[in-house]
C-alpha cells in the first residue's frame, strides 16, 4: 500500500507544473533540514556567524544530495548536475576564470571611477591584505557556486519546463532578488532599495549562462568576481566615501548596489551579457 502511494506521488511529480515541483522539492528540503538546523541554533546561539555557516552549509549539502535523488527517481536523469550546466570540462573552467575576472574588474572599476570623481578615497592596505584576498576568493566562490547552482541551475531548469525563455529569465531573476529579503520586516524595508540591482544581476547571470551554451561556469565566475572584489575592498577597509555626493548616488548605507552608480555599472554588465556573441 505504501509503495503504491510513493509510486503514485512520483508519477504525479513527473508531470506536475514547474511551480508545483519547485514547491514540493523545497518543502521536503526544509522539512528534512529543520530538525538538524534547530539543535545547531540552540547549541551555538552565542555565535550567529557560526550558526549561519553551519546551517547554510548543511542546507546546501542536503540540496546537492536531494537534487541527485530527485533526478534519479523523478526526472530519471543519470546526471542532474550536468543538466543544470555544472559540467566538469576545460571550457567551463576557463569560462569560470574569465567570469571571475570580469566580475572583479567591474567591481574595482566602479570604485576607481568614484575615486577619480572624488567621491571615494582609497586607504593604505594593511599587512593582512593577502589573507583577506585569499579568504575573499574562497568565500566568493563558495557563495557563487551555491547560489548559481540553485538559481541558474535547478530553479531555471524547472521554470523552462513550462515557460518561454524570456519569461523564465524574468521569473528566475525575481525569485533570486526576493530570496535575498528572507529576513525580519524592518531589515527588508531598510534594504529594499537593493531590489532593482539584485533583479538586474539575476537577469545578467541567466543571460550569461545561455550565451555560453547553458554552461554554469561563466555565471559562477561573474557572481564570484563581484562578491570577491567587494569583499577585498570592504573587509580590507581599502576605501571610504568622501560624502561629496548624496548616498543615493554612491550607495545607501555604504552598499554600492543601493546607489545609482552601482545600478549603472550592473546595467552595463547586463548589456554586455545580453549582447555578447
Amino acid at each position: 500500500m505504501q509503495s503504491n502511494f510513493w509510486l503514485y506521488l512520483i508519477t504525479k511529480l513527473r508531470t506536475a507544473s514547474s511551480v508545483v515541483r519547485i514547491i514540493s522539492f523545497l518543502t521536503c528540503l526544509i522539512l528534512i533540514w529543520l530538525p538538524l538546523a534547530i539543535p545547531i541554533y540552540l547549541l551555538f546561539s552565542q555565535d550567529p556567524n557560526l550558526v549561519t555557516i553551519l546551517t547554510m552549509g548543511l542546507l546546501f549539502i542536503e540540496f546537492l544530495l536531494s537534487i541527485q535523488t530527485w533526478g534519479k527517481y523523478i526526472d530519471r536523469e543519470a546526471n542532474n548536475l550536468g543538466k543544470f550546466g555544472l559540467v566538469w570540462t576545460r571550457k567551463n573552467g576557463i569560462e569560470l576564470i574569465n567570469g571571475l575576472a570580469i566580475g572583479f574588474c567591474f567591481c574595482l572599476s566602479l570604485f576607481v571611477l568614484e575615486a577619480i570623481l572624488g567621491w571615494v578615497e582609497f586607504n593604505t592596505p594593511s599587512f593582512l591584505l593577502v589573507r583577506i584576498v585569499l579568504e575573499g576568493l574562497l568565500s566568493a566562490l563558495g557563495i557563487a557556486f551555491a547560489e548559481e547552482l540553485f538559481f541558474r541551475g535547478w530553479i531555471l531548469e524547472e521554470l523552462q519546463r513550462d515557460y518561454p525563455q524570456k519569461t523564465t529569465a524574468w521569473i528566475d531573476a525575481a525569485i533570486f532578488a526576493v530570496a535575498h529579503f528572507i529576513k525580519p520586516l524592518t531589515e527588508v524595508l531598510r534594504t529594499l532599495i537593493t531590489f532593482p540591482a539584485l533583479f538586474l544581476l539575476g537577469l545578467t547571470l541567466v543571460w550569461a549562462k545561455w550565451k555560453h551554451n547553458n554552461r554554469l561556469g561563466i555565471s559562477i565566475g561573474i557572481h564570484g568576481g563581484l562578491v570577491w572584489g567587494y569583499y577585498i575592498l570592504n573587509v580590507g577597509q581599502l576605501y571610504k566615501y568622501s560624502d561629496r555626493v548624496p548616498e543615493w548616488v554612491t550607495g545607501i548605507d555604504g552598499n554600492p548596489i543601493a546607489g545609482i552608480m552601482g545600478l549603472s555599472f550592473l546595467s552595463i554588465l547586463a548589456c554586455w551579457s545580453k549582447l555578447e556573441r
